[in-house]
């Protein structure tokens, strides 16, 4: 027994040293730039963006791309940039579909989100901007329209970031909560200096700040600005991050803002419509003495197997990564500063971040996109640096990570001016990708190489529930592990990733057992509705899509690209209406 278990660790051990995440942007066709709108200013947006996104707008099981994109300054000239929606070609490449689509209107675009408002079967998108943020309805053929004004949303001038998808009252619709930064404009711009001559870019601290937005959805395409009545107003806050979590385990959706040199804030959901602060007393404010950091990505997920989601966000430069465990009584306690998470982000700054499992060991672990603000940084802190790597943190159970980064490939690792990130099975692999955006530069692909372990990947439909099931804690059990994920829009920062849940399912380590998992012995789904649906012995190594109260309507199994996928029951199902 000894032999076998220490040939299946070395075994494990091996096969992980072989996962890359290979650059693969260039030949999948994503030839994407960055306009920040810089020509000397130092105007505080062009530090921020781009945002990006992973959104089957389809409906062909495949997922497509959104970049966002900044714009010029007024009076100020240069070529026309618009967001980017790029299709999967199902062959590895991807072919730029902006212009028919209906999205090459230019902003200052910031962040995105993706979500199904009205529950016809087709995934919708909202760009934050500086400015008028838009909200594109998904036509269902391949083409967008600006619904901004119809739909309510038109009106509020703001500098908004990060958003968020969410049914904050169980109606079976979605909301929409959308994070606001500074109170900035070019009129208003400050002189701010690190070397007392030269212009630089000034911190949030010399802007007042604005209060984050909620949008309640009052059907039939409309929105009412829900932020007052909600309690949800706060314009103190300046808001980078956002994520969706049930962190008490309620049924009921709560929301975390991020904020840069503000507290921030965790709104408990009070099942009536509205909302109580409590960051201060759940431990999310501030640091563990006591100060309020410069929030920028966040993300949540039940990295030990708790049953409770935890907490991950970015921080600045001499700050460290905030990893907030959920003690399981409203209590968040920081394990950042006695972890090698800590220590490995104590000079970097990190911008966005998320759990996912690069290798389907059953263990979520830890993407960070690193990048300073002030390229010339490195003149006044020998210690950091405007370009810098990423990091990746294995997750090793109980508690425990280890950087994973130097070991991912040259290319992968090598700094960058990083800002956005999301994940997808970009190949109907059964794997996670990454998708990374950097200011003023390009956006890079990476294709995750070299996992041997299975995954089972869940497509959510919701009938009494919104359509993407947006919400929903699917905790998938095999052997003795125990998994739990909400499906949520929005998290990382400006960004969106797949609405798609990947459970790896790691290695059986019992006699008899040795080996792979192949199947998950049960699934259940808890609905936004209160309906619960449980499964049993589902095989690995494809993505089943389950509708809210029938179980699996129809399954993919994983195969090799092609440029012509077998045609399944998916994209049909989708189309349909309630």
């Amino acid at each position: 027994m000894l032999r076998s278990l220490i040939f299946i660790f070395i075994a494990s051990m091996f096969a992980e040293c072989q996962i890359t995440f290979r650059d693969i942007t260039t030949q999948a066709g994503i030839h994407f730039t960055h306009n920040n709108g810089a020509f000397g200013k130092k105007y505080l947006p062009e530090t921020m963006g781009p945002g990006c996104a992973f959104i089957d707008y389809d409906n062909d099981g495949w997922p497509d791309i959104l970049l966002t994109n900044g714009t010029n300054w007024p009076g100020h000239q240069g070529p026309q940039t618009t967001p980017k929606l790029y299709h999967n070609n199902h062959d590895g490449t991807f072919a730029d579909v902006t212009a028919k689509s209906g999205l090459a209107i230019p902003m200052f675009g910031m962040g995105v989100a993706v979500g199904d408002y009205d529950n016809d079967g087709f995934d919708d998108l909202f760009i934050t901007a500086l400015g008028q943020s838009h909200l594109f309805h998904n036509n269902g053929n391949g083409t967008f329209t600006d619904v901004t004004k119809t739909a309510g949303l038109f009106g509020p001038n703001e500098f908004s970031t990060s958003a968020a998808w969410l049914d904050y009252d169980r109606d079976g619709k979605l909301d929409l909560a959308v994070a606001n930064y500074v109170q900035w404009s070019q009129q208003g711009d400050l002189f701010c200096t690190l070397d007392g001559t030269h212009k630089s870019y000034c911190t949030p601290e010399s802007y007042k700040g604005t209060s984050a937005r909620l949008w309640h959805n009052l059907g039939n395409g409309k929105f009412e600005d829900a932020t007052q009545k909600a309690h949800f107003f706060d314009n103190t806050s300046k808001s980078l991050g956002i994520a969706i979590l049930d962190y008490n385990n309620d049924g009921w959706p709560d929301i975390l803002l991020a904020n840069d040199t503000q507290p921030n804030k965790l709104y408990l959901n009070k099942h009536d419509g509205t909302f109580e602060e409590k960051g201060v007393s759940a431990g999310v404010a501030f640091s563990e003495d006591g100060v309020a950091r410069a929030g920028m990505g966040v993300d949540a997920g039940d990295y030990d197997r708790s049953g409770r989601p935890s907490l991950i966000i970015t921080n600045f430069a001499n700050q460290m990564l905030s990893l907030y465990h959920n003690e399981g009584n409203g209590l968040f306690v920081d394990e950042a500063p006695s972890s090698e998470v800590g220590r490995a982000t104590l000079v970097t700054l990190g911008f966005g971040c998320f759990f996912f499992d690069y290798d389907n060991d059953g263990w979520p672990d830890i993407f960070v996109s690193d990048g300073h603000i002030e390229d010339q940084i490195e003149k006044v802190q020998k210690r950091v640096s405007y370009a810098e790597p990423p990091h990746v943190f294995r997750n090793l159970g109980g508690g425990k990570f280890v950087e994973a980064t130097q070991s991912l490939g040259i290319g992968f690792a090598a700094p960058k001016v990083g800002r956005a990130a999301a994940y997808a099975d970009l190949f109907n692999e059964g794997v996670l990708d990454v998708l990374m955006t950097t200011n003023g530069g390009r956006a890079y692909l990476f294709h995750n190489d070299g996992v041997t372990n299975h995954s089972l990947r869940i497509k959510l439909v919701g009938t009494k529930s919104n359509r993407d099931g947006i919400g929903a804690v699917i905790t998938v059990t095999s052997g003795a592990d125990k998994q739990t994920k909400m499906l949520r829009s929005g998290s990382s920062y400006l960004s969106q990733s797949e609405l798609v849940a990947t459970f790896g399912l790691g290695w059986d380590r019992y006699i008899g057992r040795l080996g792979p998992r192949t199947k998950a012995d049960s699934v259940e789904i808890q609905w936004p509705s209160g309906q619960t649906d449980k499964l049993s012995n589902v095989n690995a190594s494809q993505t089943v899509t389950v509708q809210e109260g029938k179980g699996i309507v129809s399954s993919r199994a994983y195969g090799p690209v092609t440029k012509k996928p077998a045609a399944t029951k998916v994209a049909k199902l989708s189309a349909e209406k309630h």
